[in-house]
């Protein structure tokens, strides 16, 4: 608990999903991957009061989604290199930001006016996404046959 947020998991969470279809009469095994991904809020340690393990939290989830922030950049700008390995997130996300990828994200903004500053944070950080393009997929596909499952 902190004085922003009620209740919260604090975490990152990732939901990955491979899906495998096969044309019966041409052999062709198409392939993909659905990545869910809920990212943490950020929250302003002055506004959250949050002390011990709830600041050690909150400071690990604002790095890792600067750390996506800068990711997003490096991509925008057509950077030679792209910080992926800077924390565990974009890590783990590298593959849901290349060439092969299509990205879709939401982001939720507060109605009240005591969040006005955090829902401004967030349209500044979808901007910065939306500034991204990161090239068109490609199909994943082969014309091995696919085995009985």
């Amino acid at each position: 608990r902190t004085n922003m947020n009620e209740r919260s998991s604090r975490s990152h969470c990732v939901f990955g999903l491979k899906i495998i279809g096969q044309n019966t009469r041409t052999g062709q095994v198409t392939n993909g991957v659905l990545n869910l991904i809920d990212l943490a809020g950020s929250e302003r340690l002055s506004k959250s009061g949050a002390t011990g393990d709830r600041l050690k939290e909150t400071q690990a989830i604002n790095k890792s989604l600067s750390s996506l922030g800068d990711v997003f950049a490096a991509i925008a700008n057509k950077d030679n290199h792209v910080p992926f390995r800077n924390s565990k997130l974009t890590y783990l996300l590298q593959p849901c930001l290349g060439g092969d990828a299509k990205t879709l994200m939401f982001i939720n903004v507060a109605p009240v006016a005591e969040s006005a500053q955090e829902s401004l944070c967030s349209l500044r950080f979808a901007a910065k996404v939306n500034a991204c393009e990161i090239g068109l997929p490609k199909r994943q596909s082969s014309l091995k046959r696919l085995e009985a499952m």
